[in-house]
């Protein structure tokens, strides 16, 4: 179960992110994202497989949450969030979550479908229209949910830039995925006659925006709760770099960050198909180490320990 909720979380994430790569273009426009629209259509219409594949999570809530077992009820920390954290309420409000996230794909979906069929204009107008609130509901909502599924694991401790920051951490793996399959598809028709390397050039940019805003927001957490050395804040990142995780802790910081910053500002990285898909491909395994990192050391929190499930799950429900 804990190898299943890191994969799914990351799967999750891509749609999720894909979906948030929608709103924001038809919301900003921009030729960059003419070129992947239909890729991030697709990972957003994965939305509804992923409320099957949610079940077994919450099946199984008192055995990976702290505050679901009935050992919470003596714990005065978990008490006073009780109001919250409760198996109804988080169901409730996962079927809430799921409902919103699969009403934006959906729409986006059969306008984009409309528009291809009848060619009428005023549907980039209403998707806009939709968008444009869709990303601020779209945000508020995805946040939450890491709070019930991610940061509850560890009751006892909090973060208010902790949505943020990972749901900047899946729009990127998502723009790494969709770039990837860009350039794979781009050397066949028919979007061979159509990909530039301008739209590569852009592309890149995009990724490289969104990977400093993860860095930003991950060095914020970090340097505002390790300055502070608060007894309820601290352990959540002492458990993340003794035994083993600080290694963990490093690659990221090194394969996640500061890698790609410098080969990402090169031009002629962005410019060029296989240097770019080598880049992508390095984001979209160094992001399944990130939701690794954050998952798991929730249990194992005192060693670094990696099962074999670990790798067979992400693949499990990535194919799935």
């Amino acid at each position: 179960l804990r190898s299943y909720l890191y994969g799914y979380l990351y799967w999750l994430g891509m749609a999720l992110g894909c979906m948030g790569i929608l709103l924001l273009h038809h919301t900003v426009g921009g030729k960059w994202g003419m070129v992947i629209r239909r890729m991030c259509e697709a990972g957003a219409r994965t939305v509804p497989y992923m409320i099957v594949l949610l079940i077994p999570v919450l099946a199984s809530l008192p055995t990976l949450y702290p505050w679901a077992r009935p050992e919470a009820a003596h714990d005065a920390n978990i008490q006073e969030k009780a109001a919250y954290l409760n198996v109804p309420g988080v169901i409730g409000r996962s079927i809430f979550y799921f409902a919103i996230w699969a009403l934006y794909a959906y729409l986006l979906s059969k306008w984009s479908d409309e528009q291809d069929r009848t060619g009428d204009e005023r549907l980039i107008g209403k998707m806009r229209a939709v968008s444009a609130p869709g990303l601020v509901v779209f945000t508020f909502v995805t946040t939450f949910a890491f709070i019930d599924w991610i940061m509850s694991l560890e009751p006892h401790w909090f973060s208010t830039i902790y949505g943020a920051m990972f749901l900047i951490g899946e729009v990127l793996e998502s723009f790494a995925f969709v770039i990837a399959l860009v350039i794979v598809l781009s050397k066949e028709s028919p979007l061979k006659d159509y990909i530039t390397k301008q739209h590569l050039h852009d592309l890149g940019n995009m990724m490289f925006a969104f990977m400093v805003l993860w860095a930003y927001l991950s060095f914020s957490q970090f340097l505002i709760i390790w300055a502070g050395n608060l007894p309820e804040e601290i352990p959540w990142y002492l458990r993340r770099l003794k035994g083993g995780w600080g290694w963990v802790a490093l690659t990221l910081v090194i394969f996640h960050f500061a890698t790609p910053f410098v080969l990402l500002l090169m031009r002629n990285v962005k410019r060029n198909a296989d240097r770019l898909l080598k880049v992508c491909i390095m984001m979209i395994a160094i992001r399944l180490v990130d939701v690794y990192w954050v998952v798991e050391p929730a249990f194992y929190n005192e060693q670094l320990k990696i099962h074999w499930m670990d790798f067979v799950t992400p693949v499990a429900v990535g194919g799935l």
